[in-house]
């Protein structure tokens, strides 16, 4: 702990990468402080009320009885030898990175930064952003970064609602300014995480975040795009993906699905590409392509929910269809930046008269309207012209959903086509 710190590490921003975050090292006995703006959170978490998927109530109760306090009195950060911000940095309407958030975190962090501090960025941003923005916001408090304050990037990889891969044992890249910033970053991380890879630079690590999500945009892209000629082929891509994937070296198997979501694969890979434009001044071609491809499967769902439809004679404008799984991925709560979103949108613009069922998300709301959730599935089933299941949540019995519905429209390839199901 820094001279004059009484608090090991204070987390700024208590989502779904803070709460995480301040969980593992409040359970290898550091005390954390959890800095947040939101009132109604702050308070929720001293109740012991949880609002991310990965951590229940007793898990924040258990923080709680560590001495994690919540709060949100930035006087309170002064306290702490390390500093972590894990704000959101959103994409704005132009594409451009929206650092609004972790603008403000660093201008609450520079009124209290104090010499030996540590404070380190996780909020996913372009390569440059810890150098060029965060420096001089500290600097400006007349610390010299390096020697008086140390700070650094490290990118986090939290994967909400994963069994196996958490805070902890999910090795934790770092970098930063100077090397004796990556040691202090290095030396605070390692006491609750169990590998920690230091890098040589802040744009290095911030890159890796980058490289990790675009790899993955691209691949979900490249499985897409061909999701559609392999239909149109006859041929069963996902049992073409499965025999690849038997192959012992070479391949990693991705899988094609009705867009992409959540808070890393739709914005992440768009840093980069804003990053090369606006530095250098061409395009990155490969993730602007991967872009427009994964946008348009929404388009494509609607259009292979409309064929169906014509099988049976129907229009879609009047037919009932039924989205089950809102979510951006199985078995969370989370519906940010799901393909949900533009299906729902695209069927309701289409005239169709479209309800859900999602056993985690009990509301929700589209362009201002709070969209039908069907409380007995059974009967929604039996009812509707046409079900597409968005989101294979464990919770779903995916052979009777498909034995009960009069069609089926499976966008994850987790039932057998044939009769009244056709899968992506």
């Amino acid at each position: 702990m820094s001279s004059g710190a009484t608090t090991d590490l204070a987390v700024i921003g208590l989502g779904y990468v803070g709460m995480p975050l301040a969980r593992a090292a409040a359970a290898k006995g550091m005390s954390v402080i959890g800095y947040d703006i939101d009132p109604r959170l702050v308070a929720a978490l001293k109740a012991g009320r949880s609002h991310v998927d990965d951590l229940d109530d007793l898990d924040v109760t258990a923080m709680l009885a560590a001495g994690f306090r919540p709060t949100t009195d930035p006087a309170e950060l002064a306290e702490a030898a390390a500093v972590v911000i894990c704000v959101p940095t959103p994409l704005g309407a132009d594409g451009a990175p929206d650092l609004g958030a972790v603008e403000a975190a660093m201008a609450t962090v520079a009124r209290v930064v104090r010499p030996g501090m540590l404070v380190v960025l996780e909020s996913t941003t372009y390569p440059g952003t810890t150098e060029e923005l965060l420096r001089p916001a500290l600097e400006s408090a007349g610390l010299v970064v390096g020697e008086d304050v140390h700070l650094a990037f490290s990118p986090e990889r939290i994967d909400p609602g994963n069994p196996h891969w958490g805070a902890q044992n999910t090795p934790k890249v770092v970098g930063g300014c100077t090397p004796a910033c990556t040691e202090a970053a290095v030396a605070m991380y390692s006491r609750f995480v169990d590998t920690v890879v230091p890098v040589s630079g802040t744009r290095e690590a911030e890159m890796a975040k980058l490289l990790e999500n675009t790899y993955r945009h691209v691949n979900i892209a490249l499985v897409n795009e061909m999701a559609r000629f392999c239909h149109e082929l006859g041929i069963d891509l996902w049992e073409v993906i499965d025999a690849a994937a038997t192959k012992p070296f070479g391949f990693q198997a991705f899988r094609p699905g009705p867009g992409v979501g959540g808070h890393c694969i739709p914005i992440d890979p768009n840093y980069l590409s804003y990053s090369v434009r606006t530095r250098l001044g061409y395009a990155f071609r490969f993730v602007e392509l991967a872009q427009e491809i994964n946008s348009m499967m929404p388009t494509y769902v609607v259009q292979r929910v409309q064929s169906l439809l014509n099988e049976d004679a129907r229009a879609l404008r009047g037919s009932r269809v039924l989205l089950l799984g809102v979510t951006y991925k199985p078995d969370i709560a989370d519906v940010r930046e799901s393909p949900a979103h533009a299906v729902a949108r695209l069927l309701r613009h289409e005239g169709a008269s479209v309800s859900y069922h999602d056993p985690l998300v009990p509301s929700w709301t589209l362009d201002g309207d709070e969209l039908t959730c069907e409380a007995d599935l059974e009967a929604a089933l039996d009812s509707s012209h046409v079900v597409v299941l968005l989101q294979n949540h464990s919770a779903y019995d995916v052979e009777d959903i498909a034995a009960r519905s009069s069609r089926l429209f499976d966008t994850r390839g987790v039932t057998r086509a044939g009769g009244t199901v056709e899968r992506l």
